[in-house]
C-alpha cells in the first residue's frame, strides 16, 4: 500500500529491518547508549549551530507539543497563538485545557500570517512570554514564514516555540539564526521513521528556563524528560523498537542530507502538482505558499472524498480528506516517505482513471 496521508509514511527495508534488532529493557546501558545516539543524531540533523538540546518522548507527535506547550509558560504568563488551520487551532487547545491564558493572531486557513501584526499583538499584551506557531501547517499544506514571524519574536524579547512535526525534513527551517527556541518534531514523518516517538528541541537556555515552571502535568513535563536523559535514563518506559527505527531512518537521513531530502520532497511535490494541473485539478494554495510534501486539491464537481478514497485504494493507494470547514471541499495528496518517482507516476494514472480521464 502507498501511503500519500501525511503521516505515518511508507518507510525504507532498513528501517523496518530496524524493529528486529532485539528485546532490550530500558535501564540497561545499551539502551542508555541507544538514547544518546538518537538524541546526538536529531540535533545533527536539525540543529547543528548553537547550543540545541534534543528530547524524544514515547507517543505522538501531539504529546510532544503538548509537553513543550504547557511546560514553556511561567504561572501568570501568557501563550501567543498564531492560528491558521487545524492546528494552530490545537495549540490553543492545548494552552487552554492546562490553563495558559492566550492571546490569539488568526488569518484565513490559506494566508500566510502576518508578522506585523504578530509584533503589534505582542506590544498591546505584555504578559505574552511564548509565540507559539506552526511550520507546516498540514490543514492546507501551507508553510508559515517562521523566520520573519521569530524575528519579531525576538525583537520583542520573547521566545517562539514551533510546531515543525510536518516540516522537519520536508520543509527548510533554520534552527540556528536564533529565531526559534523550541521546536516539535516526530518520527513519522518527513524523518521517515515509524509512529510511537515525538521530540523537542530546544536551546540549553529554554530548558533551564522550563526547569523552574511548576509542571502542569506528570508524564508531560518536558524538563523531567530532560533531566532523566542527562543521567541516560528515561522517567518512564520508553518504545525500544520504535526508538531503533527512528536511530536508523536518522541514519538514512544524515547519509542523504536533510538538505538532500528536500530537494527529492520537492522534485516529488513538482511532478505531482504537474500531474494534478493536466488532470483539470484546481491547486488550493498559490505556490509561494506550497510546501514540499503536501497538495491541497479542491474536489472535483459531482465527487465525493468517500468515493475518490475507495478507488484509489482499490490500486494501493491512500489518499487522506480534508479538516475542519475544509473537509468537504478539498483532498490532499502528501509524498512523504520513502517512494519513488515510478510510485507517483503510477498513482498520478490511478487518479485519472478513478476522475473518469480528467476533473473537469
Amino acid at each position: 500500500m502507498i501511503l500519500l496521508n501525511p503521516g505515518p509514511v511508507n518507510v525504507s527495508p532498513r528501517v523496518t529491518r530496524a524493529l528486529s534488532r532485539g528485546d532490550l529493557c530500558h535501564r540497561e546501558p545499551e539502551f542508555s547508549d541507544l538514547l544518546d545516539g538518537v538524541r546526538r543524531k536529531l540535533v545533527a540533523a536539525f540543529a547543528p549551530r548553537g547550543d540545541w538540546e534534543a528530547v524524544p518522548i514515547t507517543g505522538s507527535g501531539t504529546l510532544a507539543l503538548e509537553a513543550a506547550v504547557s511546560s514553556s509558560v511561567t504561572q501568570g504568563r501568557q501563550m501567543l497563538v498564531v492560528l491558521n488551520g487545524v492546528y494552530g487551532e490545537r495549540i490553543l487547545e492545548m494552552a487552554t485545557v492546562h490553563g495558559i491564558p492566550t492571546v490569539e493572531v488568526r488569518c484565513d486557513w490559506t494566508e500566510r500570517p502576518d508578522p506585523a501584526k504578530v509584533a503589534e499583538a505582542i506590544r498591546r499584551h505584555p504578559a505574552v512570554e511564548v509565540v507559539a506557531m506552526v511550520h507546516h501547517e498540514t490543514t492546507t499544506g501551507l508553510v508559515n514564514p517562521v523566520r520573519e514571524i521569530g524575528e519579531v519574536v525576538r525583537a520583542a524579547g520573547r521566545r517562539l516555540l514551533v510546531d515543525s512535526i510536518s516540516g522537519l525534513g520536508g520543509d527548510p527551517i533554520d534552527l540556528g539564526d536564533g529565531s526559534v527556541s523550541i521546536c516539535v518534531g516526530v518520527a513519522n514523518k518527513c524523518i521517515q521513521g515509524l509512529p510511537g516517538i515525538g521530540f523537542v528541541l530546544a536551546t540549553r537556555a529554554e530548558l533551564e528556563r522550563m526547569g523552574a515552571i511548576a509542571p502542569r502535568s506528570v508524564y508531560m513535563n518536558l524538563p523531567r524528560h530532560h533531566e532523566a536523559h542527562r543521567r541516560r535514563t528515561v522517567p518512564f518506559t520508553a518504545a525500544v523498537q520504535v526508538l531503533y527505527a527512528l536511530d536508523e531512518a536518522l541514519d538514512e537521513l544524515l547519509e542523504e542530507t536533510v538538505d538532500g531530502r528536500i530537494r527529492r520532497y520537492r522534485a516529488a511535490a513538482e511532478r505531482l502538482r504537474r500531474g494534478f494541473e493536466d488532470l483539470g485539478l484546481r491547486l488550493l494554495l498559490p505556490p509561494a505558499s506550497r510546501s514540499n510534501s503536501i497538495t491541497s486539491l479542491a474536489m472535483p464537481r459531482g465527487a465525493t472524498y468517500a468515493a475518490l478514497h475507495d478507488r484509489l485504494k482499490q490500486d494501493g493507494f491512500v489518499v487522506y480528506e480534508g479538516q475542519g470547514r475544509l473537509a468537504a471541499e478539498i483532498f490532499r495528496v502528501a509524498n512523504m516517505g520513502a517512494l519513488s518517482t515510478d510510485d507517483f507516476d503510477r498513482f498520478l494514472e490511478s487518479l485519472r482513471r478513478a476522475l473518469g480521464g480528467d476533473a473537469a
